[in-house]
């Protein structure tokens, strides 16, 4: 029986000369890719930053070409990244062998990046553009929500406020109606002519009158409990309401420990059964997997994202696409009338576009499927008897865009034989009609029935969906390591700038 034979090894021995660097790490090593791309941004923008004079600092290309490198290897922690450019050669090699600590790798990724992180994406997606890899002239839009780094147990929810000062209102009114009863003379010329709405100055003078009105006068126990209660408690909430409303502005809901942060429901598994947690919409354009433009939003769903993402898109590449894919949940009036404005060919579903390819509503009594006389402006019902315009009405969305209706109304409903299947009003039957979203909603349906349109649907899962994928799930990035709205959109152009280099080394 033979011997085994082992290399030798001698981890004590000295090297007379040490190996260098640029020979243990390989020609087409990813590290060498995103140094190359990372020495052709202009970083202008992030020296403007800088203060002279005093102690001198690390080089900005050096820390941008780092992170960029750490989001590419799935490191987003500011020690973990230390610790790599001490014991990780291919970060040593991009360092040039120096070593920030982590509060300078957080302050310049937090501070440093702000504003400039935008023109640097947009550099790396025009050389992508150049080089012939992708295309600003077709994208696919989608959004998914990202965990937000906020406590999940400490909220502010607007109803909650609203609740609270409808009961803080009622308790005062109480009050008063006490103090009448007790002592209507001293109250006869100070009543007030409304409790709503309330402020932290009303409150006071309602209830400095209400001690003045009883000051003599014998009350009940629970009636100074709660004219006590009112006094410490009330005027001070009042302000702390008003501080919250300020916070939320249009949302109804933020975390008290990142307050850009909106509680949105998440999808925690394949069964999609999830919970409320604070997080981000996080809006994306792609073509071909790679992304061409992100956007960050407080709102959870996707129908009022699309107007501030285009500007982002326009603000990027100075320019708009010829052509945007999505899903049902961009397809509103707003959206298609914006697309329309900016002359962007909309591949995008309304609400019951599949449910129609499927199985089409065949009803004869809903309104869509009503006759309409074009000539005399009117519909005609089941039983062929004309449906009038009376009127015209106007609705405001959420965002303030208006929406117009026109009214129409039937003749005589009563005693026909089909009422209880047409309608269920006590009157004649009125329908109302969106002629603007209607005519949107069948070019729509053209386009996306159109053999160019079949091509789009098909790609848009293929396109957006896999790059949610690879950041979640390949990237493990499934929640942020900043707080506040404008640290996270630090955060996701790098992981848009890292995602990019990935798949253009892979």
């Amino acid at each position: 029986m033979s011997r085994p034979i082992f290399k030798k090894y001698s981890p004590h021995q000295t090297v007379l000369l040490p190996p260098s660097l640029e020979e243990l790490i390989d020609r087409n090593h990813p590290v060498r890719i995103v140094n190359e791309v990372m020495d052709r941004i202009r970083i202008d923008a992030v020296i403007k930053k800088y203060k002279g004079g005093g102690a001198t600092s690390f080089h900005p290309r050096m820390l941008l070409k780092v992170l960029v490198y750490a989001y590419v290897n799935n490191v987003y922690s500011s020690r973990k990244i230390e610790s790599a450019l001490k014991e990780n050669i291919h970060f040593m090699w991009l360092s040039g062998m120096q070593k920030p600590d982590h509060n300078t790798i957080n302050r310049f990724r937090s501070d440093r990046l702000k504003e400039a992180i935008k023109k640097i994406f947009a550099e790396v997606v025009t050389m992508l553009v150049e080089s012939g890899h992708v295309s600003l002239k077709e994208v696919y839009t989608d959004g998914t929500k990202i965990e937000a780094n906020a406590n999940r147990y400490t909220f502010v929810w607007g109803n909650a406020i609203k609740t609270s000062k409808v009961k803080m209102e009622a308790a005062l009114k109480q009050l008063w109606q006490y103090a009448e009863s007790v002592a209507a003379e001293e109250l006869q010329d100070q009543t007030p002519t409304t409790f709503a709405p309330i402020s932290s100055e009303h409150v006071k003078q309602t209830i400095e009158k209400i001690d003045e009105a009883l000051k003599d006068k014998v009350i009940t126990k629970k009636a100074k409990q709660k004219l006590d209660y009112a006094r410490k408690n009330f005027a001070d909430r009042v302000l702390k309401y008003q501080a919250q409303e300020k916070i939320l502005a249009a949302r109804n809901s933020y975390s008290k420990t990142d307050h850009d942060a909106t509680f949105m429901r998440m999808k925690e598994d394949h069964m999609r059964n999830g919970q409320l947690k604070p997080g981000y919409n996080v809006q994306l354009s792609t073509c071909d997997q790679y992304i061409l433009c992100y956007s960050l939003h407080q709102n959870p769903t996707d129908t009022l994202t699309l107007s501030s993402h285009l500007k982002q898109f326009e603000t990027l590449h100075n320019t708009l696409p010829q052509s945007l894919t999505a899903d049902a949940g961009y397809g509103s009036e707003e959206n298609y009338s914006l697309l329309e404005e900016k002359n962007i060919e909309p591949f995008v579903k309304y609400n019951y576009f599949d449910r129609e390819q499927h199985k089409p509503n065949e009803n004869p009594f809903h309104a869509e499927n009503l006759f309409y006389n074009a000539d005399q402006d009117c519909y005609y019902c089941p039983m062929g008897q004309p449906m009038t315009r009376t009127s015209d009405s106007q609705r405001k969305t959420k965002s303030g865009f208006v929406q117009t209706y026109a009214r129409y109304q039937a003749q005589r409903c009563e005693g026909c034989p089909l009422r209880g299947s047409c309608h269920k009003s006590k009157g004649n039957r009125i329908i109302e009609i969106n002629y603007t979203l209607k005519r949107h909603k069948q070019k729509a349906k053209q386009n996306l029935l159109s053999e160019q349109g079949i091509r789009h649907r098909k790609k848009r899962c293929h396109d957006t969906e896999p790059v949610f994928a690879n950041i979640k799930h390949n990237k493990g990035f499934k929640r942020f390591m900043l707080r506040s709205l404008p640290k996270v959109e630090i955060e996701t152009a790098l992981l848009a700038i890292a995602h990019n280099l990935q798949k253009r080394i892979a």
